[in-house]
């Protein structure tokens, strides 16, 4: 990545740190510039979140060893990463009329995950996400092994937990990253 785009989404990325502290007490910017200057990998998936409007953030600490959690913070899920099917394998399975990829094949080509059902729910706690779109989100083994997958939104100052098919896609259904840093 170029210095002058590495600026351009850094800049965005210390903006938004800065206007949404409740995502992050206790952290300070420089703690976060630290870790991006450390893992200027990571600023190429960042740049993919941010480009498919996912808005990322810095929600907290995604481990024990100071390794920060990204995740989508866009009041509904990225529009560049929606109408998709949940993975390859349902992907390949559709006969007709498929999407044009999938959320598990793309969130894998930008560097990133989907988020879990947990980290879903927690990313809930700060704020309204998703009340008028849906997001896929990881489907657990001994779902997927039967055939299903699991998305989610908020709707009624809840989260819901829903299951369909992998194959289906819908306009409104896309996928929220999460990103180790």
């Amino acid at each position: 990545m170029s210095s002058a785009p590495h600026a351009a989404l850094v800049q965005a990325l210390r903006q938004r740190f800065e206007q949404n502290p409740q995502r992050h007490p206790g952290l300070a910017w420089t703690a976060v510039a630290a870790r991006l200057q450390a893992s200027p990998q990571k600023l190429a998936a960042l740049q993919e979140m941010e480009k498919s409007g996912g808005e990322p953030d810095v929600v907290g600490a995604a481990d024990g060893n100071g390794a920060l959690l990204f995740c989508d913070c866009a009041p509904e899920s990225p529009l560049g990463r929606r109408s998709l099917c949940y993975d390859e394998a349902a992907l390949k399975a559709r006969k007709e009329n498929k999407p044009a990829g999938s959320a598990l094949g793309l969130a894998e080509a930008m560097g990133v995950s989907l988020l879990s059902e947990a980290q879903y729910r927690e990313l809930q706690a700060f704020g309204e996400f998703d009340l008028k779109t849906s997001s896929w989100v990881l489907a657990p083994d001994e779902i997927r092994a039967v055939g299903g997958a699991i998305f989610c939104d908020g709707r009624y100052g809840r989260v819901f937990t829903y299951h369909n098919g992998p194959q289906s896609y819908y306009a409104s259904r896309g996928f929220r990253a999460g990103l180790r840093v």
